[in-house]
This record gives C-alpha cells, structure tokens and sequence, in this order.
C-alpha cells in the first residue's frame, strides 16, 4: 500500500516504519538479517521501524529492493517519508528533555484528537508560562531558571502547534491538581483563571473528577492521540517512574486506556459544571481555601 503526504515528521517516521516493518515481515526475515544487509546495528533498524529514529534515504532504497518492492510509486512514497521524517521541528530542544519526550511532542502536534488524564499537574497544552517554568522545577528540582524558562518555551510551541491545527482536546483533570498551588499563589491563580476561560473554548472539553467521586479505575495519567490519518493507529502515551515517555500503539493496549478513559469521563463532573468548579476555584485562589462547592457535593 503507497503512503500519501505527512508534513509532520513524527507522523511520516511512524507511518514509514510500520510500512517497513510490514515489509519485512511479508519476507519472512529477521530484524538483524535485514540490518546486516543495509550495515547497520539491528537496534538502528528497530528504532527505524519503531518510529523512534529518521531513517536515511539511502538506508530506504537498500530494505527496498531487499523487500522486492518494485513499484515505482510504492517507493518514491516511502522515499519521501524517509526525508519528511529527517526534519524535526523539536530538536532545538534535544539537550532539555529527552529523545522520547520530543518525539511525543511530535506525535501530539500531529493528531487530530487528544484525551488526556491529569493526576499531578494541568495538562501542558493548557499551562501559562509560569506555571509550566514552576511545574518544570518541581519536576526536576536541579533546573537552572534558564533551563526552566526554556522548558516553558518549548511548552508555548506545543500550544502553538495546537492553536495552528485542527486538534481538539479532551482533559479529565483531578480536583486535587486544582487545588495543589504550583508556583506562587498569584501563578496558581492566574492558572485558574485562564483554565477557567479555556473551558468554554470550543475544541476543548474539560471536566473535574471530583475528590468526592470515587475514582472508577485507579490508573497513572496518560494520553491517547488519534490521527486524521486512518493509516496510523491511535497511540496510547504515559510518563514512567523514570521520567521518560512510554508509547504503545497495540491496539488491546489502546482500547484499554479508552476504556479507562471514558470510565473517568462519565465519572468527572459535565464541561459546565466542570468551568464553574474551576471559576470558583480561580475566584478563591489568592484569599485562601477555597469554600465548598459543587465538587464537593457530588457523590
């Protein structure tokens, strides 16, 4: 099957990799038969295959004909791939965070659909600046302000790659992220209000899982990104508890994290009354604790 066009470069190494893969597989031949025939290490061409790493032209034309891929089409399309996937609008940002990190950067600029679940800090798509440096000192307590301010930066370009698409955003966000002040009180509060505002946006859906609600799966935060493109599978993202970004795209593991996340949604309070909660936690953030409201109501 040819590949059509993929400006994102996350998008056409992930695309062409699984093409590549298939390929192999159709050959009956092992990752390390192939390596060694193109002379390279067999974990070059598995992070090729994974999506993890470009892959060179060259490289493509040599699995090519190894793959008895003949048709003229058929390649240049795979061709192609290989040099969209070289360039990398993220890798200003290679010495900050890692590899995996910017290539979820990448993935999340390209996907039309993100369902996201927040259970330590406000989802970055939605962070002012000051939150985003305070998060990422929290995060890693060893951050020089420099460091930080970049780190926020690199959170505004993944805004602006949100703002410039067709993405829509789906958060389930825990009241406790909510009230856990990140930064000073006048950041949280600024926070506040622009979640506030950003709740009645119309690609955005936010909701608050109350602390009084029971949690209907216990499950670490996670995302799910879906693609326009009906060739790339959905793909389910987490942090691990080494700080590094971890992906699946088997669809069983997809569907799982679905299921979770629908559980979470139809227990989190509806999107208005979820911008009320916010607002009123806005509204309190700088005069102290906030009075019982409606998320503490529901049961």
């Amino acid at each position: 099957m040819t590949a059509g066009p993929a400006a994102d470069p996350a998008i056409s190494r992930h695309r062409l990799g699984t093409q590549l893969r298939q390929l192999r597989l159709a050959r009956a031949m092992q990752i390390a038969e192939a390596a060694a025939e193109v002379g390279i290490a067999p974990s070059t061409l598995s992070r090729i295959e994974t999506g993890k790493a470009p892959a060179r032209s060259g490289y493509i034309r040599i699995l090519l004909d190894l793959y008895q891929v003949t048709d003229p089409a058929h390649r240049h399309a795979l061709t192609s791939l290989a040099t969209s996937g070289q360039h990398d609008d993220w890798h200003a940002a290679a010495g900050l965070v890692p590899a995996e990190t910017l290539r979820y950067y990448g993935l999340e600029s390209a996907a039309a659909r993100i369902q996201a679940v927040a259970t330590d800090v406000i989802p970055g798509l939605l962070q002012i600046p000051g939150y985003a440096a305070a998060a990422w000192h929290a995060a890693c307590p060893g951050l020089t302000s420099d460091d930080a301010a970049a780190l926020a930066g690199l959170t505004e370009q993944r805004q602006k790659a949100f703002d410039n698409g067709a993405h829509r955003l789906h958060a389930v966000i825990d009241e406790a992220v909510l009230i856990r002040p990140v930064g000073s009180a006048e950041v949280t509060a600024a926070q506040l209000d622009h979640l506030a505002r950003a709740a009645t946006a119309a690609r955005l859906t936010i909701q608050v899982l109350p602390l009084a609600v029971p949690w209907p799966v216990l499950i670490p935060p996670f995302t799910i990104l879906t693609f326009p493109d009906r060739a790339v599978p959905a793909t389910g993202c987490s942090v691990t508890t080494d700080g590094r970004t971890a992906f699946t795209a088997r669809p069983a593991a997809v569907a799982a994290l679905q299921a979770a996340f629908d559980l979470l949604a139809q227990a989190a309070l509806p999107r208005e009354e979820s911008a009320d909660v916010i607002g009123r936690l806005a509204r309190h953030a700088l005069t102290g604790p906030p009075a019982p409201g409606p998320a503490a109501c529901v049961a």
